[in-house]
């Protein structure tokens, strides 16, 4: 998957820091990999969907509405701003597509306490996020 060219250690920073604003749990140093750092917002991302999910379930709406918040953060800010749509060809076009969807079905279930948007997302995002963590082996080398 391309989602950039190698990041500098500028972008790296700046990446860093949107991950720290978006609550994504863990330490973003500024040595982490972009792999890493887009590993972090996977765990995050998935991490804020099942607390959405338990809010519904609880009929918690502020929480609910904060973690889907958070979901769509991360989504936006993080896994769709760091797609490289010049470089990464039909990947980066096909997983900028996905987010979108993603961020529609989020909005939905926020709106309408649908389990089933937010199911529907884990679905969508598991196969990625594990496909991402099954190359970090390739980018480690690379490195």
């Amino acid at each position: 998957m391309h989602y950039s060219t190698i990041p500098t250690n500028s972008r790296n920073q700046r990446m860093s820091g949107m991950y720290t604003d978006i609550g994504v749990q863990g330490a973003a140093a500024s040595d982490t990999s972009g792999h890493q750092l887009i590993s972090m917002l996977f765990d995050g991302l998935l991490g804020a969907i099942h607390r959405a999910r338990g809010a519904v379930q609880a009929r918690d709406v502020e929480s609910k509405s904060r973690a889907i918040g958070q979901a769509l953060r991360i989504v936006g800010e993080g896994l769709r701003a760091s797609l490289n749509l010049t470089q990464g060809g039909a990947i980066a076009s096909d997983l900028d597509n996905l987010y979108a969807y993603v961020e529609l079905r989020l909005t939905r279930a926020n709106l309408h306490n649908d389990e089933a948007a937010l199911d529907e997302c884990v679905r969508l995002l598991k196969p990625v996020q594990d496909a991402w963590n099954q190359i970090a082996p390739q980018v480690q080398h690379a490195a």
